[in-house]
């Protein structure tokens, strides 16, 4: 029973310390963006490192998301006579939730795990140190660009994985089930609203890249300089990045609807 205890007070510990360096971290770093702004050009290459390499796997998801909730979205609104309204219900879908939602999660297992194995590998090569030595600050040169590149990068993918959803939607629900083009982009139109919807989807959307960038760019900096250290702090990514996501998208509806 003490051992036990020892164990869940250690880990507990453990908890609140990463939680106060991710802190510490992410304080660093505001302060040194400035530096990196005036270098812009490392923001804009990590931007295509994160942002552009990620286009193929949000393009395709998208659009097969988009698909399978026509599929679903128009037997569901058949039963009530309203299958008219299938433009709405892909719209809203993907708007609101599963655009931001989706689009951060494949994010986190394509972009956050390359981020946070790119950074283990340059700490574990003691290239980070090196860096010290010369005098250049790692977290201006290296952390910051990352992150504000995964801050721009998420919400442009998921407004593209909701345009692109909602092309899928159109290309199963109007040429393959029937319905009336005009009625699929008029109630759309009609119905989603810019600011409840819209812009609430892109609000989202900024939160979770700075959650997903940050949680990548600590697990990297953090985790041991061995090969071990590196495969285990690219895994922590991949499920602390998704926990957050989801926990997030809970906490800013809720306030979002009340």
């Amino acid at each position: 029973m003490i051992n036990f205890l020892r164990n869940v007070g250690s880990n507990f510990i453990d908890q609140i310390w990463r939680l106060g360096a991710g802190g510490r971290l992410f304080g660093l770093m505001l302060i040194s963006s400035g530096e990196s702004f005036r270098r812009f050009r490392l923001v804009v290459r990590e931007v295509y490192f994160t942002g552009v390499n990620s286009l193929v796997i949000i393009s395709v998801s998208a659009f097969f998301v988009g698909m399978v909730l026509a599929l679903q979205g128009y037997h569901t609104l058949q039963k009530y006579g309203s299958s008219e309204a299938i433009g709405v219900l892909v719209a809203l879908a993907l708007v609101r939730e599963l655009g931001p939602v989706v689009t951060a999660l494949l994010f986190a297992g394509r972009a956050g795990t390359a981020i946070t194995a790119e950074i283990g590998l340059m700490k574990a090569t003691e290239q980070l140190s090196a860096m010290e030595m010369m005098a250049v600050s790692p977290i201006a040169r290296v952390i910051a660009p990352k992150f504000w590149a995964g801050v721009i990068s998420l919400p442009i993918l998921a407004a593209l994985f909701s345009m692109i959803g909602i092309l899928g939607g159109y290309l199963v629900a109007v040429p393959l089930i029937g319905v009336d083009a005009g009625a699929f982009w008029s109630q759309m139109q009609a119905n989603v609203d810019w600011q409840f919807d819209i812009l609430n989807g892109v609000i989202k959307s900024v939160v979770f890249g700075v959650a997903c960038t940050m949680i990548a760019l600590f697990e990297g900096y953090d985790a041991p300089p061995t090969a071990e250290g590196v495969s285990r702090a690219t895994t922590r990514t991949v499920v602390t990045s998704s926990l957050a996501v989801l926990a997030l998208d809970f906490a800013l509806t809720s306030f979002m609807i009340i």
